[in-house]
């Protein structure tokens, strides 16, 4: 099963890193302490601490996704992930560890010169072979060694709910009505709104 889940979670990113191993961990290691399985509803909520390739892990594994209003994005730029489960009302976090993947100083240069494109076709091989180690290890690697792991207080939002739609009155495009904004009587949806300096 893990490889198979991992399996489904490249094939929605489109590509194996490290960073989709660190959130199939994540998400392996939060749904094993809350002991749910995937959520075909919103029975679960995930809160992502960053937009970085774990993320899509996330919501493969745990079902969360920001279309059934249970994945919550909060741009802090962590790897940090937290899963709820709202029949238990418990939440368990789990935090990447500083330590838990630092790479060598000749690793660090390789990265460098692969990212800026002046890697050689020999230096370009070392640096997949090291990046698929990277992974082998994240996949193995006890849990408490890659994260902090905790429980933490329950966040439970509430519910998705369904909200009509209208044209906004500038552009015609259907919008939330929530979302619309008043102004002299008429309805702009935020784009307009911003751009008519309101």
């Amino acid at each position: 099963m893990p490889e198979e889940g991992f399996k489904k979670c490249v094939d929605f990113h489109g590509h194996t890193c490290p960073g989709i191993a660190i959130g199939f961990r994540a998400a392996q290691i939060l749904m094993d302490r809350l002991g749910v399985r995937k959520a075909p509803d919103e029975e679960l909520v995930a809160v992502v601490e960053t937009d970085a390739c774990g993320s899509d892990a996330i919501q493969v594994m745990t079902g969360c996704t920001f279309g059934k209003g249970n994945l919550v994005f909060k741009n802090y730029g962590k790897h940090a992930f937290s899963l709820t489960d709202r029949k238990q009302g418990r939440t368990f976090r789990v935090c990447l560890r500083p330590d838990a993947l630092t790479p060598s100083q000749d690793h660090r240069a390789l990265i460098e010169k692969v990212r800026s494109g002046q890697a050689s076709k020999e230096e370009t091989h070392q640096y997949r072979r090291l990046q698929q180690e990277r992974i082998e290890s994240i996949l193995k690697a006890p849990a408490e060694s890659l994260f902090k792991i905790e429980e933490v207080p329950p966040f439970i939002p509430p519910e998705a709910e369904i909200v009509e739609s209208a044209p906004c009155d500038y552009c015609g495009e259907m919008t939330k009505t929530d979302l619309l904004r008043e102004v002299d009587g008429r309805q702009a949806c935020i784009p307009c709104d911003h751009k008519r300096g309101w």
